[in-house]
């Protein structure tokens, strides 16, 4: 029997989770929904079953009771329960950014490196959605080209910062963000740091190094929150170790998996989020040589931040580990 746990089922990732499941139709006997004590008994239809609500507690997991779990719940939940259900032989999933950092908990996107989710204490750790989104093609650059640099410069949608985030912009609010979203775009995720970058600028950087396994790549960040919906998009700036042909370029990444360019300037055709909304894979298009350095590469990069940058990310590693066991 496969069990597995959703944590956090009623959250916005949560449902996203439930969503990519019920496409998936993966090999797995029965589903738990587990939440916080403000969704205890509320009722959820999902696998067209109604499932009942349990609030999330410390004996949740007693007994071995779950093979898998999927938590989107935050980082101070992931520290608490996710240990919890891993001391019960339960592989976790975990989308907060709790363990991301954790040199014993792999970071995975399992276009780029899912065999180091295999190598594991029961915690694998899903990447910020921002880095999953980058990493991607970065990889398939990487892998032929070799990357000497990396600037990244985010427009990142609402939807990131959860329910809060979603209702200032549709309720004109500041509940969640520092001034109103509306007409405004906020250079400011998460808190400043001592060093002036903001922490999801740090986690950028930090955890593009650990993916793609070079730690003193050079990266820098800005990270700014923008008046979307959904979808993060991404002006990306990369120095190669090699040259190479823009055409070479074009045809590598749209051959890659995970990947489809839209890259047709003369008819106007690049990613935009509401083309992108609702699918797994990165776009990527405004492909171009950046000038200013020697064998530079620009271009604009989208993403579905609730799917790909976190509910089908962790669903396909799931989904990859039931293949191999």
């Amino acid at each position: 029997m496969i069990n597995v746990a959703i944590v956090g089922a009623t959250g916005v990732v949560g449902k996203m989770f439930l969503k990519v499941l019920e496409e998936k139709k993966l090999n797995i006997d029965s589903y738990v929904l587990l939440a916080s004590s403000k969704s205890k008994g509320k009722k959820v239809k999902f696998m067209d079953k109604e499932y009942i609500v349990e609030e999330l507690t410390e004996h949740s997991f007693d007994n071995n009771r779950f093979q898998y779990a999927l938590f989107s719940a935050g980082a101070s939940v992931a520290e608490k329960y996710a240990k919890i259900a891993a001391q019960n032989g339960c592989i976790v999933i975990d989308n907060s950014s709790c363990f991301r950092m954790d040199k014993s908990v792999p970071l995975v996107v399992p276009q780029v490196n899912m065999e180091d989710a295999y190598d594991n204490f029961n915690i694998i750790s899903n990447p910020n959605c921002s880095t999953i989104q980058a990493v991607i093609p970065l990889k398939v650059l990487d892998d032929k080209y070799k990357i000497k640099r990396v600037i990244y410069s985010t427009y990142q949608a609402v939807s990131g910062a959860g329910k809060k985030g979603i209702d200032d912009l549709l309720n004109n609010t500041t509940e969640k963000f520092q001034y109103p979203i509306v007409n405004n775009c906020i250079p400011q995720i998460d808190v400043f740091l001592d060093n002036g970058y903001s922490k999801e600028e740090m986690k950028m950087i930090e955890e593009t190094r650990k993916i793609l396994k070079k730690p003193r790549l050079p990266v820098t960040a800005t990270c700014v929150r923008v008046p979307v919906l959904n979808c993060h998009s991404e002006s990306i700036s990369v120095e190669l170790e090699y040259d190479f042909k823009i055409d070479d370029i074009k045809s590598l990444l749209n051959n890659s998996k995970g990947i489809i360019v839209l890259d047709d300037i003369k008819r106007e055709i690049y990613p935009i989020n509401t083309f992108v909304t609702g699918t797994d894979e990165v776009y990527i298009g405004r492909i171009r040589r950046d000038f200013s350095v020697e064998n530079g590469i620009n271009f604009w990069c989208v993403a579905d931040n609730i799917r790909k940058g976190a509910a089908s990310n962790a669903v396909e590693i799931l989904e990859n580990i039931l293949k191999k066991t």
